[in-house]
């Protein structure tokens, strides 16, 4: 079971965007990195061509991969940053549990 789940808030605790929170929009477990919302934006420069749809053109701007170890997870029921701890619920299923409060998380 993953840690960090697409639809998750998380807050980003090293790099240039330390303190920022925002959604988890990809997870990419084999290169241990997510994609958050609104973070960690970087321009591309792409060459301009002809095309039907003009899709895309010039400098485009969008949310960069980072690495797991650089977010922690946000809590909704304390709203705190805090690490994941599992255990079993009443059916046996396996959930994750925030470390600070010890609500289930989801």
């Amino acid at each position: 079971m993953q840690r960090i789940k697409k639809g998750d808030t998380v807050e980003v605790i090293a790099g240039k965007d330390i303190g920022m929170r925002g959604e988890v929009l990809t997870v990419l477990p084999k290169l241990n990195r997510v994609v958050v919302e609104k973070v960690n934006i970087v321009k591309k420069h792409q060459k301009q061509r002809q095309t039907r749809s003009g899709v895309r053109q010039g400098i485009i701007q969008f949310e960069a991969p980072i690495d797991l170890s650089n977010v922690m997870l946000v809590c909704k029921a304390c709203d705190q940053r805090t690490r994941v701890g599992f255990r079993l619920n009443e059916e046996g299923k396996k959930v994750r549990v925030c470390k600070k409060c010890g609500q289930d998380i989801e």
